[in-house]
């Protein structure tokens, strides 16, 4: 076996390998000498630990002894700390995590060449059974098999440095502060009984606002530091290090870079660490995430016959494990890029944004953590429901319990006021005829207002027969159909607490297809209809229909068609009126550069795609009754190059709270097939969290939040006002009800119907709920927060 980099992933391997199958022939080439180290202290999660531990008890008991372990996570921001505990983190010093490598490899026999550039990997290839590219963030094995590996490198915006200082932190530690120069921010976090690590960061512009530009065009010989711009962040933070000094190491200004590869292995070369991933420092070490590369690797190796299904298995499992974690990191990595927006936020709700930043750490793992912590946030967050005016308005009356779930907190969004802020998503059900809504829709929609749910949307309704998706699609366009949804929403309020809302909306280039079980997205074989858009640009050109271009008489015709349709949805008693302006249909359509051409006044620049949905907005307001409020959904990204963007989401949401929307239900794409979605749980939310901030209008989440988790998670942290669930409503109906009792919360934000109390509690499923015995084979942890902090 060959091993291209001596840093710890490469020799944590080589270790594990030989002490394996000490038969093997290990060879090491580091380019540098066994006493070089870049960077300071290296973090370590319980998990990894726990792995090494079992792997090679010898090298853990050697690191356990170098260990710095604290619990507490302190968040400085605007003169307060906020402390967090129970996260349990252990942190040593890479340099003495090198030597306790080192020595492992020489005790079990590994030969590894320090100041030695290794062979090509051709020669290495052709002569080894397997070659392992341990060669770090700028891996020259990766460069040379681009082809094979198919590398993305993500640079990003925010400018960081990693230093280190003599003052010995107590916890890992937060400091977020405004500068003369923008707001700039420290990671913390002590690493032995003398030293702890010091990464300042702050994005491109505060950056070059605070000179630092001017120092870093001055050329820095290999391995120097750039002094100038060490002197002034001591500077800045002199009160954080309190006297002590601030070390460098080959310290510079760094553009962190998201390394991914489609493949980890090519023939017998594999991949490992920074070579094959990296993960944002935010969230953890790349050393950690280098080193469970070999333990996997190892693994793999020892379990399989031949080098091909190890490396098979290695990449399979490794890659699903290390995804998750790319997701996580770009997702923190993403807030420190934003910080900016959040910062009229109060200590106590920006210390649990800042902890929840991942999606990883959640409103229920915090409450595990740390229960304190959490209720002063919910106390706070109570608070600011009683003392109003909150985004969507003044909090209705009534005193606002700190113990409630965030949930089950109420929101007036306008003059309307919802009981919680749970919201049933609209979802085409396509069981209409010719457009009316029957007895499926009423038992759909009125079992999910019963289930407790705050706001309850009905799908896309139909402004025209023309402007339905599919023959089975729902609408208003008449007034029996008016009184057919009359009927429901007289149900909905006679028989539960919540509201409910219409979206209206026109398929636009999309429309004329079958239902979604016969093919979604496909045309209709007969019985179809003309499909109209902003151009003459179909859906999928040899597929759907090519729309014919609307003329500024069809524009207005089709305007008025929506102010008929708002007329009568006010006659059939809607709550709330939203306007769909996403997913690719009509008015979609005319916002996004894919399916816009347009050269007239409604077509260009996004100002004039812009124009004809705000016509029909401004048009619908002026006969929807003021005291209901009027929400818009938009597709915040087209998830496609030269599509819209989340800059324009920004621009697009600001323009509807201009023309009197109330709130932006925020989705994405669905505008062309050709997108590609980072699509994973909440992955939407991160545009409502930014609409939210940014435009200072409240927003609607969506997109695969699947948890009460996570809906506190996001209300708490003020990344939305409300959240809309779709699939778990269909999984279960009283959904709501049943977070209310998973919860143990018993109060005004969940109203169960009368004749269903009795379902308020649990039903036993076993002995389990019987009495405990008196012999418990595992014990009870012991109660409390643990807030243990470093203590040399």
């Amino acid at each position: 076996m060959a091993v291209i980099g001596g840093g710890p992933g490469g020799l944590y391997f080589s270790a594990l390998a030989k002490q394996l199958g000490p038969e093997h022939e290990i060879t090491v080439w580091e380019r540098n000498a066994a006493d070089d180290t870049f960077g300071f202290g290296v973090v370590f999660s319980d998990e990894t630990l726990g792995g090494i531990e079992h792997a090679d008890p010898t090298i853990h008991r050697r690191m356990e002894s170098e260990f710095a372990r604290w619990d507490d996570i302190d968040v400085r921001y605007r003169g307060e700390t906020v402390t967090s505990g129970g996260h349990g983190f252990a942190a040593m010093s890479r340099k003495r995590l090198l030597e306790i490598m080192q020595e492992r490899c020489a005790e079990l026999g590994v030969v590894v060449h320090f100041e030695t550039e290794a062979p090509d990997t051709a020669t290495l290839s052709a002569t080894h059974d397997l070659v392992v590219a341990a060669d770090g963030l700028n891996s020259a094995v990766r460069s040379a098999h681009a082809d094979a590996f198919r590398p993305s490198l993500d640079r990003r915006a925010c400018k960081y440095m990693w230093l280190g200082t003599g003052k010995v932190f107590d916890a890992f530690t937060f400091d977020i502060r405004q500068t003369p120069y923008g707001v700039m921010q420290v990671h913390a976090y002590p690493y032995d009984a003398k030293n702890s690590t010091f990464i300042v960061e702050m994005n491109a512009a505060v950056w070059k606002e605070a000179g630092f530009d001017s120092f870093a065009t001055q050329p820095l010989a290999p391995g120097e530091s750039d002094e100038k711009s060490i002197a002034r962040v001591t500077e800045l933070f002199a009160d954080v290090l309190d006297g002590h000094p601030v070390m460098a190491n080959n310290s510079r200004w760094i553009n962190f870079t998201t390394v991914r590869n489609r493949h980890w292995r090519h023939g017998n070369i594999v991949l490992l660490g920074d070579a094959a991933h990296t993960a944002h420092f935010s969230i953890g070490s790349g050393t950690k995430l280098a080193m469970e590369d070999a333990l996997a690797l190892a693994a793999c190796l020892h379990e399989n016959d031949s080098v091909d299904a190890a490396l098979s298995e290695y990449e399979t499992e490794r890659k699903a494990v290390v995804l998750s974690t790319q997701r996580a990191a770009q997702a923190s990595l993403e807030w420190f890029e934003n910080l900016g927006q959040y910062l009229d936020q109060d200590p106590l709700q920006f210390a649990f944004n800042i902890m929840t930043r991942s999606r990883r750490v959640t409103y229920d793992n915090l409450h595990l953590r740390d229960p304190e912590f959490v209720r002063r946030v919910n106390a706070a967050f109570a608070e600011r429901q009683d003392g109003g005016p909150a985004p969507g308005g003044p909090a209705p009356d009534g005193p606002a319990d700190p113990d409630t779930p965030p949930m089950f907190q109420r929101y007036r969004l306008g003059e309307l006021d919802l009981v919680n802020r749970i919201v049933v998503s609209p979802m085409d059900m396509y069981r209409a005829t010719d457009g009316m809504p029957n007895d499926f829709h009423f038992v759909h929609l009125g079992g999910k207002a019963l289930g407790g749910a705050g706001l309850v949307m009905t799908e896309m309704v139909c402004v025209s027969g023309a402007g339905r998706i599919t023959p089975g699609c729902t609408g208003i366009w008449t007034d029996e159909q008016a009184r057919q949804w009359l009927r429901l929403t007289d149900f909905v309020h006679r028989e539960s607490a919540a509201k409910v809302g219409i979206q209206l909306g026109h398929s636009g280039r999309k429309g004329s297809t079958r239902l979604m079980w016969d093919g979604i997205d496909e045309p209709l074989d007969d019985g179809n209809w003309e499909v109209v858009g902003p151009s003459p640009l179909p859906y999928r050109p040899g597929v759907n229909q090519r729309p014919r271009e609307l003329t500024e008489e069809d524009l207005a015709r089709i305007r008025q068609q929506f102010v008929d349709a708002a007329r009568r949805a006010d006659a059939a008693g809607f709550d709330l009126l939203e306007l769909h302006c996403a997913h690719g249909y009509l008015l979609s359509s005319f916002i996004s550069p894919i399916s816009n051409r347009r050269t007239d006044r409604y077509g260009g620049d996004l100002d004039s795609r812009l124009r004809y949905p705000l016509e029909v907005f401004a048009a619908v307001r002026d006969v929807w009754p003021a005291e209901k409020p009027m929400t818009v959904r938009i597709s915040a990204t087209d998830w496609v190059d030269g599509g819209i963007t989340g800059d324009d989401a920004v621009t697009i949401a600001a323009r509807f709270k201009a023309a009197g929307a109330a709130a932006i239900d925020v989705s994405t794409g669905q505008v062309t097939p050709d997108e590609t979605p980072a699509f994973g749980r909440s992955y939407q939310a991160p545009y409502a969290d930014r609409i939210r901030n940014q435009v200072g209008i409240p927003t609607i989440a969506v997109g695969v939040i699947s948890s009460y988790d996570d809906v506190n998670s996001l209300l708490l942290a003020g990344r939305a006002d409300l959240c809309a669930l779709g699939r778990v409503h269909l999984y279960d109906p009283n959904w709501a009800l049943h977070a209310a009792v998973e919860q143990d919360y018993d109060g005004p934000g969940v109203v169960w119907p009368n004749p269903w109390k009795a379902g308020r509690r649990r039903p036993q499923t076993g002995r389990t709920d019987g009495p405990k015995p008196r012999l418990r084979l595992i014990r009870d942890g012991v109660p409390g927060t643990r807030h243990a902090r470093w203590r040399p």
